[in-house]
C-alpha cells in the first residue's frame, strides 16, 4: 500500500477524532451556558415575583391609607416600627409653616377653605407632648423642660369601623409598671396594618384603653426630628 495514502488517511482520522471532541466540548460549553442563562432567568423572575409582591403591598398600603382592608390581612406590629426621634408638628401649624399645607388642601380637595383646614387640624395635631424618642421598650415624653421614660408592652392591635364605611386599625402598647406623669397607654396609627417601618404617625395618650378607641378627633402627630417645617409640609401635599 502507498506510504503517503496511509499517512492521509491517517491524519484525516486524527484530523476526525479531533474535529469531534471539539464538537462535544463546545456542546457540553453551550450545555452549561443554557443552565447559567436558565439560572440567571430564574433569579430575573425570582426578582420579578418579589417586585410585584412587593408593589401589590404597595397597593395595599394606598388601600389602607383610604381605610379599606380585611381583617385577614392585619398583623401583629413590634414597638420597634416606630423606633427613633420624633417631632410634634403642632409647633408648625402654630408658627404658619404648614399653611402652604392647609392652601394646599383648600385648592385640591375643595371641601374647606384653607383657614377652616387649619382649625380642623389644630384640633387634631393639638398636643403637649413636643417630642418622642422611641428605644427598645422604652419610650420617653418630652413636655417643655419635663421628660419622662416607661417601659411599654405590646398588648394588641383593635380595627377600627367608622361611620363613614372606612376603617382603621390602632396598634396598643401598655405601660408595664404605672408611673405618674406616664399614660398607661398609648397606640399608634399610621395607615399600615403589618409590620413595617413608620415615616409618620398619630399617637393616642391616655390611661382608659377604651376611651382612647373612641378618640377620633384629637391626634397628634410626629414626623422625623430631623425634618424641618418646610420638609414636613411638603412631605404632607404630596400624599
Amino acid at each position: 500500500m502507498n506510504v503517503s495514502f496511509l499517512k492521509g488517511l491517517a491524519l484525516f482520522v486524527l484530523s476526525s477524532i479531533l474535529l469531534i471532541s471539539g464538537c462535544q466540548a463546545s456542546g457540553g460549553t453551550e450545555d452549561e451556558a443554557a443552565a447559567s442563562e436558565t439560572a440567571v432567568d430564574s433569579e430575573t423572575e425570582s426578582s420579578s415575583d418579589n417586585h410585584e409582591h412587593s408593589h401589590a403591598h404597595g397597593e395595599e398600603t394606598e388601600e389602607i391609607y383610604n381605610g379599606y382592608f380585611e381583617d385577614s390581612q392585619v398583623d401583629d406590629r413590634p414597638l420597634s416600627d416606630w423606633e427613633g426621634d420624633w417631632q410634634s408638628v403642632y409647633p408648625y401649624l402654630e408658627d404658619g409653616t404648614l399653611d402652604e399645607v392647609f392652601a394646599h388642601k383648600a385648592e385640591h380637595e375643595g371641601d374647606k377653605t384653607a383657614e377652616e383646614y387649619k382649625q380642623y387640624y389644630k384640633t387634631g395635631y393639638q398636643t403637649d407632648v413636643d417630642r418622642i424618642v422611641i428605644q427598645g421598650n422604652n419610650v420617653t415624653f418630652y413636655r417643655d423642660s419635663e421628660e419622662l421614660t416607661g417601659e411599654y408592652v405590646y398588648d394588641d392591635y383593635e380595627i377600627l369601623n367608622y361611620e363613614a364605611g372606612n376603617r382603621g386599625v390602632r396598634y396598643v402598647f401598655k405601660l408595664k409598671d404605672e408611673a405618674d406623669g406616664l399614660p398607661s397607654y398609648i397606640q399608634f396609627s399610621d395607615h399600615s396594618i403589618y409590620p413595617t417601618e413608620a415615616g409618620h404617625y398619630h399617637l393616642y395618650m391616655g390611661d382608659d384603653r377604651e376611651a382612647l378607641l373612641d378618640e377620633l378627633s384629637n391626634w397628634p402627630t410626629y414626623y422625623p426630628s430631623e425634618m424641618d417645617g418646610h420638609d414636613i409640609a411638603h412631605e404632607m401635599m404630596a400624599h
